[in-house]
């Protein structure tokens, strides 16, 4: 941002202001709300008459914004200024800055992009439960949870990803129950024995599919075989060695698993620990919290109270935290802040960022807020990322057609099939090979699910359709990667007529448009960090490809009559937009093909 068109008429404005001994910041230049006039604007005209008024000198803001156009008329930057409404400024910059800040960009391998000090930054956004299939709830936390890593990890960070999975409550107790009912010769169900269990797993990830939902089933018809999940659950946690054994084939199969269907979403983790792994630690911090007397005994549970003004009868503030159950179970409070204690010790983060679904924002509240007053972690440093559903078009969260919950495995190969049908409509690459045609319709249908999801702010619902996310026009993936596509077909056929790039030089609005539209770059990703909010990201993307494309509309490249300048200057502006693109697209996890 330190050398943007729009920093450099930053210092000028603010200066300007402060030779008429006004605060500078009130000259902070900003893009406009109509590019129609001008690109930039600046403001401050109206706060300046606003801070002479409290001093009880009467001014017109519009006088005011005269003298500010006096004051920088002059400025080598500026093309013209204009004053507009009550005292807005409009500032048009010179084509000879714009043309040395489009130079700068093409020289960037990061097309501008700046980086930061480096701090080490957990992004806890999986979640998936082990011996469950993943479904459609999963897929907001990984798409989000995977661009927002790639995108701290762009700016220069040192980013963890961790799946955290679901590894150590009543499920696990339901299906060491059923397996036992179904099974109760094998080893790990004899509590004599200690050691000495097969290698090998006694169930696939497709019988756990299957006996969990069984025994959930009989357990919500008959407390009796509830019990039998809560004793097993029980003896899990207490150690029982064929039980652990068990919970360890549970979780090697699952992860097996679960690296596949995140893979179809291209998404990777560092860390694939869950709450299992951090149980040892569990009394230790318990005793500990203990010492430092922050713990309570309520009812028979130990608790820590996290909100004062807490008033448990009209359910007004923060609960306590669970800490342990009166029977003695250990909670998702109780994991969740050995994982933090776990993450202090192994890796001493500067930052944990939890990509969670939106409605898990009190649990979070209250853990955080425990580990604050252990003196483990400032607040500042622990934040949950919140994001809303997934709807059908009905409004209620996405289901299949018999109102079951719909597979992720299912919803991927929704997209491809989506994909190549709008391919086939659009007769786009019919004539290429098979494997290059699927390939293609992987990485469209991948784009639309992924951009249709990330271009919505975190927190909001949205409605799936699989029709507007797989079209061609209007702002989809689709249409993102068909216009770094086409960038791509003329380079190749600039290169065959052997026309070589050059300097950037200013002959077109367009041209402008498009230089600025680039420039902006460093800007959206500090802003898409800062706030958590990859969505930034994605309109900086399409207005990119909006403006290459009104570019290529007015000013032609490969058309004869040309000159050689102009042309080598035109392909520059095309290469330097093909390369932001495809950095863009690649850090919310999108992969453009070669050709369609």
């Amino acid at each position: 941002m330190k050398n943007s068109v729009l920093h450099t008429l930053n210092v000028a404005f603010e200066k300007a202001f402060s030779d008429l001994d006004f605060p500078p910041e009130i000259g902070q230049v900003r893009e406009s709300d109509r590019p129609d006039l001008a690109p930039f604007q600046c403001n401050g005209a109206m706060a300046a008459a606003g801070i002479l008024k409290k001093k009880g000198v009467k001014a017109n803001p519009r006088e005011i914004a005269g003298k500010i156009i006096e004051a920088v008329g002059s400025d080598q930057s500026i093309a013209g200024l204009e004053i507009a409404g009550p005292g807005f400024i409009n500032i048009l910059p010179s084509e000879t800055i714009v043309a040395q800040r489009a130079n700068t960009l093409l020289a960037d391998d990061r097309t501008g992009a700046s980086q930061q000090s480096p701090k080490t930054i957990v992004i806890d956004y999986g979640g998936a439960n082990v011996a469950k299939p993943m479904h459609v709830g999963h897929l907001r936390s990984a798409v989000i949870g995977e661009a927002l890593k790639r995108l701290l990890r762009f700016q220069g960070h040192n980013v963890i990803g961790d799946v955290h999975l679901g590894d150590w409550g009543l499920q696990m107790g339901h299906l060491i129950s059923e397996l036992e009912s179904e099974k109760p010769d094998l080893p790990y169900f004899d509590s004599a024995q200690t050691d000495g269990f097969p290698k090998e797993s006694p169930v696939s990830m497709d019988d756990m599919a299957r006996l969990y939902p069984a025994a959930s089933a009989k357990s919500k018809a008959d407390p009796e075989r509830l019990k039998l999940s809560q004793q097993a659950t029980a003896e899990l946690q207490a150690g029982r060695p064929g039980y652990r054994a068990l919970l360890d084939h549970f979780i090697r199969i699952s992860i097996e698993y679960l690296k596949k269907g995140y893979a179809e979403l291209g998404v990777e983790f560092d860390l694939w620990k869950g709450e299992a792994s951090v149980d040892p630690l569990i009394p230790e911090m318990i005793a500990e919290m203990t010492r430092l007397g922050i713990t309570e005994e309520s009812d028979g549970a130990l608790i820590i109270p996290v909100d004062d003004n807490y008033d448990p009868e009209k359910r007004k503030g923060i609960p306590p935290v669970m800490l342990r159950a009166r029977t003695g179970a250990v909670l998702y409070h109780t994991t969740d802040l050995a994982t933090l204690i776990d993450r202090k010790n192994e890796i001493d983060p500067d930052e944990i960022l939890y990509v969670v679904d939106q409605r898990q924002a009190m649990h979070f509240e209250q853990v955080f807020r425990a580990a604050h007053k252990a003196g483990w972690y400032n607040l500042e440093q622990l934040e949950h990322l919140g994001f809303g559903t997934v709807n059908g078009k009905d409004g209620k969260p996405f289901t299949t057609r018999d109102g079951g919950v719909l597979r992720l495995a299912d919803l991927t190969e929704m997209m491809r099939e989506a994909a190549a049908k709008k391919l086939a409509e659009n007769n786009i690459g019919q004539d290429f090979g098979a494997e290059e045609r699927a390939d293609i319709a992987e990485k469209v249908g991948m784009a639309a699910l992924k951009f249709a999801d990330l271009q919505n702010q975190r927190t909001t619902n949205y409605v799936f359709d699989v029709d507007r996310f797989t079209a061609f026009e209007g702002k989809t993936g689709p249409y993102l990667l068909y216009a770094a596509v086409r960038i791509k077909s003329l380079l190749r056929k600039a290169k065959d007529s052997e026309f070589l790039s050059g300097e950037i030089t200013i002959t077109d609005k367009a041209e402008v448009q498009l230089a600025l539209a680039l420039d902006g770059f460093d800007r959206t990703i500090s802003q898409a960090a800062a706030k958590r909010a990859p969505h930034i990201l994605c309109e900086h993307i399409y207005r990119l490809a909006q403006s290459f494309s009104r570019f290529y509309t007015e000013c032609p490249i490969l058309k004869d009559g040309i000159s050689g300048p102009v042309r080598a200057s035109r392909l520059s502006f095309a290469d330097l937009t093909l390369r932001q693109l495809e950095l863009g697209l690649n850090i919310i996890g999108i992969q453009v093909p070669e050709r369609m």
